[in-house]
């Protein structure tokens, strides 16, 4: 009897969830390349989602896909590495309790073609006068909604870009991260 008092019985597995339909379209919409954590609804019925592009889900983005706002650091705070999860819910929540803005189509997925573009148009973006740029993932985050990719994606197409166009981006494997590829984004000639 005492022994059965401390065996290990495991737990049975949570069921799976589908994703209910969004009541404005009738449609569930689950991005490639973020996990969508909360929606909330604005004042006039458009979503303001919290999602990660993280696969550990600790950086946070809200995007409302009424308006074109957005957010993904906080800015009362002097020095940020993202939003928690708190943090993001309570930038959507006050976001959601004062847009008026009327829902849009969901964002079609690019093909693509049309999403390397995108990529290669921001990594030129970020190119400065005086100093090289450390690329990474989560300077993609705020765009994750129009690119709509895995991080798996964007670091080939980086190497790719980097492979074309050696001047603008700089690839290597880095020595401390296991070997993962670490981004370089040069700063512009003449300076």
């Amino acid at each position: 009897m005492a022994l059965s008092l401390f065996s290990r019985t495991r737990p049975a597995e949570p069921p799976t969830v589908e994703p209910e339909p969004w009541p404005e379209t009738g449609e569930t919409w689950t991005p490639e390349g973020v996990t969508v954590v909360e929606r909330y609804a604005n004042q006039a019925g458009a979503v303001v989602l919290v999602f990660s592009a993280d696969e550990s889900c600790y950086y946070h983005v809200v995007a409302c896909l009424g308006c074109h706002y957005s957010q993904s650091n906080d800015p009362d705070k002097r020095y940020s590495s993202g939003l928690t999860l708190t943090e993001a819910g309570r930038f959507a929540n006050a976001h959601a309790t004062s847009c008026h803005a009327l829902p849009r189509d969901i964002p079609a997925r690019p093909d693509d073609d049309t999403a390397r573009d995108l990529l290669r148009k921001w990594v030129r973006g970020m190119r400065r006068r005086d100093e090289d740029v450390h690329l990474s993932f989560r300077g993609f985050d705020l765009e994750r909604l129009f690119l709509q990719r895995t991080n798996a994606w964007i670091e080939t197409e980086l190497q790719r870009l980097a492979d074309d166009e050696p001047t603008v981006l700089y690839a290597k494997r880095s020595e401390y991260s296991g070997g993962r590829l670490e981004f370089l984004v040069l700063r512009q000639p003449g300076n």
